[in-house]
């Protein structure tokens, strides 16, 4: 393939100087961090404002519904993200590429802030809120793979699937910030109905996490200013490996790779969502609904997003205890183990979630522990599963097609199956299982990637 007039415009390879570990740790680190942060400011105004402002009021359910409908929606601008970034980060270069789609998640989750509501404009609200929705999603399906080549392509070998969680570790880190701010303001503005938030959080404090964005934009856009390009990529310029159609090339020489890289996340991003998303629903739900609503465990909006953080926390713990995992024992072993208990842990959900506050932590436990053991070594495994020219469309595309099948449907099935249920979660638990298992069949019929090289 030739080399492309855009790919010489990259960082020299003579000069490219070497990034620092720590200057690679603090910019995938930051980034994800950012991106996570305004991604879980909307799931959590999808659950806790939007239904009460941006559409029409009647049945509770139908609203909440609708308002995971729009959160569903960014997913499904991901993979188009994935493959507007991919194609300018294995042309262009990472760096530039990853300015980008921050800018793009950052003035999208602003704007969320300024929004008028149902009432003021009618289905204009809605209508703008689905576009800066799809936004975000177009963004971050850039942001992930970007940083994830960040961490592993200028990682030592022997250390890349630990290199590789710190993009990772963005998740949990935006989930306590996000989670923690509206948590501040919602103590701020109290409200006397625990499943309801107050008027005055409801008329302009949610807006204040969506504003503080650009704060959060700002210090990541400083620190990724400051990277250089990979040595791996500037190989790639200097052999004259970057093409012209990273698209193409990656669907017809990798279509193998592509559909086991989707599968791989398949089981990540159901849990994902269903431990941040669905349980904030389920949790804060009243055990004695009036019409309209499903039962739940009845906690206040305070009381449940703590508990929360206390379980993400050991998302956190988990994700970095999985990279040395993964380099010692292998990513595809490691996953096998941990998806098996992915299932086991679908199966187990009524009667931990029965057993009072005591099994409701360790659900929250049990859960962000999986989710950080599953969600670690992807940052490694899926850019070690394509070479270098094509290595963020592929991971990248794989990573967000992934997000369709399962992220951007799950709080809606997981509602739906709530409500088929009585309000019992014992069918959202099986949900969860039945994808695990097919993440499962997966890892089997892929490969170990652990040794492969990463500048090919």
């Amino acid at each position: 393939m030739s080399q492309t007039s855009t790919a010489s415009s990259a960082q020299p390879v003579a000069s490219a100087p070497a990034n620092r570990p720590a200057r690679v740790i603090i910019a995938s680190l930051v980034g994800t961090t950012i991106e996570f942060y305004d991604f879980y400011v909307y799931a959590t105004a999808a659950v806790l404002v939007f239904p009460h402002l941006f559409f029409p009021h009647g049945n509770e359910t139908t609203a909440l519904l609708a308002s995971f409908a729009v959160f569903g929606a960014a997913m499904i601008a991901r993979p188009l993200g994935a493959i507007y970034f991919g194609h300018l980060g294995d042309k262009v270069g990472r760096k530039t590429t990853l300015v980008a789609a921050l800018l793009t998640m950052g003035i999208a989750t602003v704007l969320i802030g300024f929004l008028p509501t149902y009432e003021s404009v009618g289905w204009l609200a809605p209508l703008l809120l689905v576009v800066l929705r799809l936004a975000q999603g177009f963004a971050i399906g850039g942001e992930w793979s970007g940083a994830a080549l960040v961490a592993t392509e200028n990682a030592p070998k022997a250390k890349r699937a630990l290199y590789g969680t710190f993009p990772q570790l963005g998740a949990p880190l935006g989930f306590i910030i996000a989670n923690g701010l509206f948590l501040i303001v919602a103590a701020m503005l109290p409200s006397d109905d625990p499943s309801r938030p107050s008027e005055a959080f409801l008329a302009w404090g949610w807006r204040i996490p969506f504003i503080f964005s650009v704060v959060m934009v700002v210090i990541g856009l400083w620190v990724r200013l400051s990277l250089v390009e990979s040595t791996a990529f500037t190989k790639a310029v200097k052999t004259g490996k970057v093409v012209r159609r990273p698209l193409g090339e990656v669907v017809r020489k990798h279509w193998r790779e592509l559909v086991l890289g989707t599968f791989y996340m398949l089981a990540t991003y159901v849990l994902f969502y269903l431990m941040t998303t669905f349980s904030l629903s389920y949790g804060r739900a009243p055990v004695d609904p009036a019409n309209g609503q499903l039962p739940g465990l009845g906690y206040s909006y305070n009381t449940f997003v703590l508990m929360l953080i206390a379980g993400v926390v050991f998302f956190g713990i988990f994700t970095l205890l999985s990279g040395p995992w993964a380099d010692r024992f292998g990513r595809r072993r490691t996953l096998i183990v941990v998806t098996l208990g992915i299932i086991l842990f679908g199966l187990s959900w009524v009667p931990l979630l029965n057993a009072g506050f005591a099994g409701v932590m360790l659900w929250l436990i049990l859960g962000f522990s999986l989710m950080g053991a599953t969600f670690g070594p992807m940052g490694a495994l899926l850019p070690e599963l394509f070479p270098t020219h094509v290595r963020y469309t592929g991971s990248g595309i794989s990573y967000n097609i992934s997000s369709i099948l399962g992220a951007a449907v799950a709080p809606f099935i997981a509602v739906w199956l709530w409500s088929k249920a009585g309000g019992s979660p014992v069918l959202v638990g099986v949900y969860l299982s039945v994808m695990a298992l097919i993440t499962l069949l997966a890892l089997l019929c892929g490969k170990e990637t652990k040794d492969v090289e990463i500048e090919q």
